[in-house]
Order: structure tokens, then sequence, then C-alpha cells
């Protein structure tokens, strides 16, 4: 009995000690089973890495195999979908405040009522009362924002205070950079002082010299001018009382420095009181401007009221290119202004030469059109600028003597037949057309094929522009006709072989050689767009083509010029004050 149950007892540890093993088994089969899994998912991680390391490598080596073909697709998908996500946010540039609020003098307050207007701009309600209280100002603002009035009025309002007269000479001296605006800015000047004693006065290039210099003897309390003729008055005329000189004010800043003005600015600056108030406005912050700023001013207000917004032009301005090639650009043109003679148009070329040659071609078809540009008499040049200022509808042809800072009312559109030099200067053209709160208007950039890189360095100056289609069918045809006055007509014929030769020097001396390079020019369909049926006999004079592209992008290099930087370098702006 006693064996019996030694045995069952045996038994029954021997089934515990059995049962125990299978769970410890099935306990090492489950942490087995975990490991497994997780060497299995470590080497997934490991594999999904891999791949994407290799489509990386893919990738940037497609990149670098890319042709330029294909980076010209590319550019204009880029820019289709910028425009996409480009959203307007604008305050417009209207503000609340008003003139009334800003205690000036009675006089001008008139002035400025009976101009209608009621409420500040943001460039004027930003520049004015720190003018007001003396202090100098660095302005940036866009054309069509305001900024005549947002200097002019503190300067009146200072010469009034300081009780001016003709007897003590020049209180306040405003640099424009062409004849038109120092024009434009002078009528602007008159409305104010209609109810002041104090006088105005003009030196610009193409006037009397003479006349100019006696005015000047006899007392112009506020002086608007042009660099070099200011110089010239400084340096040689006796009667200049300018030791008295209060304020200076330098307007479009940016366009003064590009005209090469930059060693007359230097020398005025020396030539002048140092103890004054400074005012600088620029639609552009260029290195140049910043320099100039840093020589001119001392602890100015910035007034940037354009700051961060998505696009530097006018908020009511559509903006397109079309992509032509150069021997039907002429049948474009002239098939667009045919079709819009109701409309107020500016069409931009790049030389004289060529404005002169379309003027012509305007009469054979029969589309009534003026000119502006630098090869004209001022007076002409004056009479053509007023005359289509008050027109309703018109053509204006010019190069870009007409492209800053001039208010041209009601403009619909902007034609820039001949591509600008850069960025800045696609700005300002543009700039015409659209000024003002509300306003609306339309460019249209024409680009022949090997140009479309040029999209690249509009986008990246946040300048959205969006490809518009146009139908050969519908262009008139005239070649033929044209081709036969411009043969058979002596003068003519000579017109256009100087058009033709400018168009290609201008081409030739272009800023952006890697995109705008005369060597990939097609001189036969040049030829065309100028009414030869082959290219004229003509002395080009061009340099070799590879050596001075390299040399224009070690310059462009130099100054931190290209499609990322369309700007160039610039430099810390002051601080504010």
């Amino acid at each position: 009995m006693v064996e019996l149950e030694k045995k069952s007892s045996d038994e029954l540890k021997k089934r515990v000690r059995k049962r125990n093993r299978g769970k410890k088994n099935d306990l090492q089969k489950v942490e087995d089973e975990e490991e497994e899994t997780h060497n299995v998912e470590e080497n997934v991680d490991g594999i999904q890495n891999k791949i994407e390391k290799k489509v990386k490598k893919v990738k940037k080596l497609q990149g670098r195999c890319k042709t330029e073909e294909e980076e010209e697709v590319e550019a204009k998908e880029e820019v289709e979908e910028d425009e996409k996500k480009v959203v307007v946010v604008s305050k417009g540039i209207m503000t609340n405040e008003t003139f009334e609020s800003l205690n000036l003098s009675e006089q001008t307050f008139e002035a400025i009522k009976a101009m209608g207007f009621e409420h500040m701009t943001q460039i004027q309600a930003g520049s004015i009362p720190p003018l007001l209280e003396g202090k100098d100002v660095l302005g940036a603002a866009r054309t069509g924002s305001g900024k005549t009035l947002a200097f002019l009025i503190p300067a009146v309002e200072l010469l009034f205070k300081e009780r001016f007269s003709p007897r003590n000479g020049t209180g306040v001296i405003v640099i424009c950079p062409t004849r038109e605006l120092a024009i434009q800015t002078k009528n602007v000047a008159e409305e104010l002082l209609k109810h002041h004693s104090l006088t105005v006065s003009m030196v610009i290039g193409g006037n009397n010299r003479r006349t100019e210099a006696q005015r000047i003897a006899n007392g112009s309390n506020l002086l608007i001018a042009t660099p070099g003729r200011l110089l010239d008055h400084l340096q040689h005329t006796k009667g200049f009382i300018y030791k008295h000189l209060k304020c200076l004010v330098i307007d479009e800043a940016d366009r003064i420095l590009e005209e090469n003005f930059e060693e007359d600015m230097n020398k005025i600056l020396k030539i002048l009181p140092k103890t004054r108030q400074t005012a600088l406005f620029s639609a552009t912050q260029t290195s140049k401007v910043q320099d100039l700023a840093r020589v001119s001013l001392t602890s100015p207000v910035l007034v940037d009221v354009d700051d961060g917004r998505r696009k530097v032009t006018n908020e009511g301005l559509e903006q397109g290119y079309c992509v032509v090639p150069s021997e039907k650009r002429l049948l474009l043109l002239i098939s667009f202004l045919k079709k819009n003679l109701n409309k107020k148009i500016m069409v931009f070329f790049s030389t004289c030469k060529s404005v002169q040659f379309h003027a012509e071609i305007m009469k054979l078809i029969n589309v009534e059109s003026c000119d502006i540009h630098g090869g004209l008499d001022q007076n002409r040049r004056t009479k053509t600028f007023f005359d289509f200022m008050k027109a309703e509808k018109g053509i204006l042809l010019c190069t870009d003597v007409a492209a800053r800072g001039l208010d041209i009312p009601a403009v619909d559109w902007i034609i820039q037949y001949d591509p600008p030099d850069k960025p800045t200067e696609y700005i300002h053209r543009v700039g015409r057309t659209a000024r003002g709160e509300g306003a609306k208007g339309k460019a249209l950039l024409v680009l022949i094929p090997e140009e479309l890189q040029f999209i690249r360095y509009l986008k990246a100056a946040k300048v959205p522009v969006k490809e518009l289609e146009f139908n050969e069918k519908k262009l008139l045809n005239v070649r033929s006709a044209l081709e036969k006055y411009v043969a058979n007509d002596y003068n003519l014929n000579k017109t256009a072989k100087d058009a033709y030769r400018a168009y290609i020097a201008a081409y030739n001396s272009h800023s952006l050689k890697d995109i705008f390079n005369v060597h990939r020019l097609d001189l036969q369909a040049v030829a065309l767009s100028f009414c030869f049926s082959s290219p004229p006999k003509v002395n080009l004079n061009i340099e070799s083509g590879a050596g001075k592209v390299r040399k224009a992008r070690n310059q462009q290099a130099r100054n931190g010029f290209s499609p990322y930087s369309p700007y160039g370098k610039v430099k810390s702006t002051p601080k504010e004050a």
C-alpha cells in the first residue's frame, strides 16, 4: 500500500515537472517569436532607409542631367504653380488718417482740400509726421503710392514756418531722375503753394540755362532739379544762395543711381550744407541706394509700407507674357494695337532709334501714336507727355525715360515690346498703370523663345506673371507691304537700319547675358521684325561671344546678382529711429 502511494506521488511529480517544462517551452517560443519579429522590423526599416537614400541619389543625378528644354518646361511649371499659390493680402494704399489731423498751416490745408484729398496714403501717413518733426526719412514704396505729396507737404510747411522769402535763397531742393518727373513735381508744388507767398522754380537739362540762373538769383525757395543741371548751377551760378538750405529730398533714388548720376550725387552732397534734413525715397532698396542713404541720412526713420507683401507690383495689375518668334513680333504688336485703338497704351522699346522706326510704321498703317525718347528736344517731350496725360485714349511709344515716377492717369495697357534690362526696370515700367487705390491695368511682356528664363528672375523678384497665348492665324499679314515701303523709301530704310543696329547693340549690352545672349539671336528673324527680307549690311561691332558672357556672369556674381537675388547685394538698412 505504501509502495503504491509512493509510486502515485512520483508520477504526480513527474507530470507537474513535465507541465512546467511545457510552459517554459511555450514562453521561450513566444520570446523567440517576438525577437524574430523585432529583427524583421529592423531589417524592413533598414531596407526602407536604403531605398530612400537610393531614390534621393537618383533624383539628384536626374537633376544634374536636365536639358535646357526640361529647365524651360520646369520654369513654366514653377511659374504656373506660383500663380496658384499667390494670395493677395493688401489693405490698400489708403489709411483712415486725415490731413486735418496733421495741424498744417491753413494755406497748405486749403490747397490740399482744393486738390481733392482728405485721407492720407500709407507712405504719407508714415513719412509726413517725422518729416514735420525735422527727422531724416528713408522711404520705400511702390509707384503710385502718393509719395510726391509725402515730401512736398513737409517741405512747404518747413519753408512757411522758417518764413522764407526770395532774399533768403533756396531752402528746399528736390532732386528727380528725369526731366518729366521734375516737371510733374513742380506742377504739384505750385498747387500746394497756391495760397503761400513762397517761390518755386525748376532746373533741368534741355531748358535755357541763363533763364534758370536768373530765376535762381531772384530767389527760389523750393527748387526742383535733375542731378546734372543742379550740379552745374551749384558750381557755376554766382547768384545761387543755398547756404540757408534746410532740407534735401532725393526722389526715385534708385533710378538716379541707375542713370549713372552717382558721381554727380556725391559732388552735390559735398557742396550742400551738412546741417540739413534729408529725405530719400526709392521704389527698390538696392545696395547703391543703401550706400547713398548711409552718406546722406542721419539716424533716419525707415518708412517701408511695402514690407512683407507678396507682390512688388500694383495690386490691380494683371500681368502676362507671351513667347513669340522674332519674325512675328512686329505683326503681333500691330495686330494688338489695331484691336485696342480705344484704349490708353504705353509701348516700351530699348532704344530711341527703335521708337523712331516704329512711330513711322504706325503712320504707314494709319495708327495714331505719339512718342517720347531721349533724342527729342525738351519742349517736344514736355508737350507730348502732357498731351498723352490728358488724353482718354491713345498710344505712346517710349523708352525708359517715361518709366519712372510719372503719374499718367488711366493707362489701360503697358506693352514691353523690348525686354527690360532687369526685374527692377520691369517693375518701374508696369508702375505706369494700376496706380492708386482700386485702380486696374494690364501689362504684357513680349519674349522670344530664347528669353523664357527671364521669368525665373521675375518670380524671384515677387512678380507674378502668367503666359498668354496668341493665335498666329489672327495676326495681320502686312509684312510684304511694309517690306516694300522700307525697300523703296530711302529715309525709312535708313531709319529701319539704324533701329536694327541699335536693337542688336542694346541686346549686346544687356546685363543678363546668360539669357539675353546676342550670339544666340537669329539675325534673319530679327531683320524680318524690322521689315527687311534679309539682314541689312550694317556694322554691328559685336564682341566675340563666350568671353563676354563669362565676364558678365563673373560681374553678376560679384554683385550678388542671380535669379534668386534679382536686386543684387542688399546691405543692411539703417535702423529705425
